[in-house]
């Protein structure tokens, strides 16, 4: 499907790139060709103006004319000259007859009294380009001048402009179709991701509510079959029944509020509110998990130098806020080590550490926290995916009942406050949390 795609984007890229360049050409070889034609008869133009002032006129009779054309002194040795230079003059008097021409062999081309240039074909590969000039005095026709030019002198350096036009257009869109191919390539990886998240994304939601739904159904069954039983064993089924279902609606909750992050729809509550407090709360809530599992929980506030009532406020989300820490220190009690750590950990004491101070950074005050774990670690390889969803660096704690959405919420939470959040773990020491929300 992804190839496809890219070949279709290449294929649009390659072709209206060339539609372009064919119309670049095209526009090219009209303006030359135009430019070329017009250098001609601006030429034949001013022949005939030459021609027109050297002209040696003789009076004659009334019945002759009253005036002619000195043909002999009028065109003595112009034969040879516009020999070299490539432009045929003829001399036609009143009555339209060829009296004197520079050509060899004049054509047999019928005069065509019209002052504009036209082009003439004689005959095979030979064409000329003419300018026929009628020439008066006082009233009186002396005769007609006709200015032919050589035809190749357009024709030739066309055909060398459409051969070059032509040449460079095809490498022009071949090198263009190899780089439309490239960046169909970089424009489609995106897309190529996102659909791997999105299918990896609903295959482990899939995987998340098939297990307790099944679980939920034979739960049902059994209550069902054997309802006429014993009342402590359908009540042991329903309360079994009433965890899954709580966890479902967990999950279904936590999904509903990524979608509505990820789409924008999240609503925050914009609220000035006091992040130590915050934290207070949040650790009162969590002291009651570490004193069961033995594991030091601490909030250690750093106080700024200008101390006022204000130095930890800010404005956002109480309820997001309080999710988010809520999430994190979860996270580090469950991560770290326990009543059941190894003989080797036996004298290191279990602790979850959260730090808040104020800071600056790039002339803006911002609040730092830390949330700093004893656990066994997170492995660098790891590092990069712990905030995708549905992951878990140990899959067999699914069976505890986690389902792998808490970081992704936090750094949602984070993203929707403007700030950031980053990890640092080493093995066998701990992980450490940080997150910077602007003020």
């Amino acid at each position: 499907m992804f190839q496809a795609t890219r070949r279709r984007l290449a294929l649009w890229y390659t072709t209206v790139t060339a539609i372009l360049l064919l119309l670049f050409a095209t526009g090219v070889f009209f303006y030359v060709r135009s430019t070329l034609v017009e250098r001609v008869d601006d030429t034949l133009k001013h022949v005939v103006e030459v021609v027109n002032r050297s002209l040696v006129i003789e009076s004659v009779s009334v019945s002759e004319g009253r005036y002619q054309v000195d043909v002999e002194g009028s065109f003595p040795d112009n034969a040879e000259a516009v020999e070299d230079d490539h432009i045929d003059l003829e001399w036609f008097n009143p009555q339209g007859e060829l009296v004197w021409s520079t050509f060899s062999d004049p054509p047999l081309i019928p005069l065509h009294l019209n002052r504009r240039a036209e082009t003439v074909h004689l005959g095979g590969d030979r064409i000329l380009r003419q300018v026929t000039q009628r020439i008066n005095l006082d009233r009186y026709i002396l005769g007609y001048l006709r200015v032919s030019h050589p035809w190749f002198e357009v024709t030739k350096p066309i055909r060398q402009l459409s051969f070059d036009l032509a040449l460079a257009t095809l490498i022009t869109i071949i090198i263009v179709g190899f780089i439309g191919w490239f960046l169909s390539g970089l424009a489609i990886q995106p897309i190529r991701e996102s659909y791997h998240s999105l299918k990896q994304f609903t295959a482990d939601a899939s995987h998340e509510l098939r297990n307790p739904i099944a679980t939920i159904q034979t739960n049902v069954q059994m209550a069902l079959s054997y309802g006429n039983s014993d009342p402590q064993v359908q009540q042991r089924q329903l309360k079994v029944v009433e965890r899954l279902t709580q966890r479902l609606g967990n999950l279904v909750n936590d999904l509903l509020f990524l979608a509505r992050s990820d789409s924008g729809m999240l609503q925050i509550k914009q609220q000035t509110l006091p992040l130590d407090a915050l934290l207070i709360e949040v650790i009162e809530e969590q002291r009651t998990v570490a004193q069961q599992k033995d594991i030091f929980l601490s909030l250690h506030i750093v106080e700024p130098d200008n101390s006022n009532e204000d130095n930890f406020s800010l404005l956002g989300d109480w309820d997001q806020l309080a999710r988010l820490f809520t999430n994190l220190i979860s996270n580090g009690l469950e991560h770290s080590f326990s009543e059941n750590r190894n003989i080797e950990k036996e004298e290191q004491v279990s602790a979850v550490e959260v730090e808040l101070k104020k800071i600056k950074r790039d002339r803006l005050q911002q609040l730092k926290v830390k949330v700093k774990d004893t656990g066994k670690g997170v492995p660098e390889v790891a590092l990069s995916h712990l905030f995708d969803r549905f992951y878990q660096v140990d899959p067999s704690r699914k069976s505890t009942g986690g389902s792998g959405l808490g970081l992704a919420i936090a750094k949602a939470i984070v993203d929707n406050h403007h700030g950031q959040i980053k990890v640092e773990s080493e093995l066998n020491k701990g992980t450490i949390f940080t997150v910077i929300l602007p003020i």
